[in-house]
């Protein structure tokens, strides 16, 4: 994935209506009648969200008789979540060292508690 694929699907992961579509999704293919029940909006607005999803490669639908099923495309979000490893690996390294710098503090203290003893 180019970061500028990356882009493309962070944004699309940016409105919390698309997150929660693709939570639905999760469970399981609905159509759109199904995605759009929980939100309070119309059909061309959910069919837009929709779109986004798609564009970004997040989610696909099918085509089964008059029946046309999304579904989740977990690629893209494996490779949101190695990105966001990357991250991860940082922050824990950054934890480590200001645990081993506090705890350096805390044996220098005690130790001047006891030379005053």
């Amino acid at each position: 994935m180019t970061e500028d694929r990356l882009s493309v699907v962070f944004a699309a992961l940016a409105d919390p209506t698309r997150r929660a579509i693709l939570a639905r999704l999760g469970e399981g293919e609905a159509t759109v009648k199904e995605l759009s029940a929980p939100f309070a909006m119309s059909g061309p607005a959910i069919s837009k969200h929709l779109r986004v999803l798609e564009q970004a490669g997040l989610i696909s639908r099918g085509r089964e008789a008059q029946w046309r099923p999304c579904r989740l495309e977990a690629a893209p979000l494996r490779e949101v979540a190695a990105f966001a490893e990357r991250y991860r690996q940082f922050w824990d390294a950054s934890y480590a060292r200001l645990d081993a710098y506090l705890q350096f503090v805390q044996d220098d203290m005690e130790a001047s508690s006891d030379d005053d003893r």
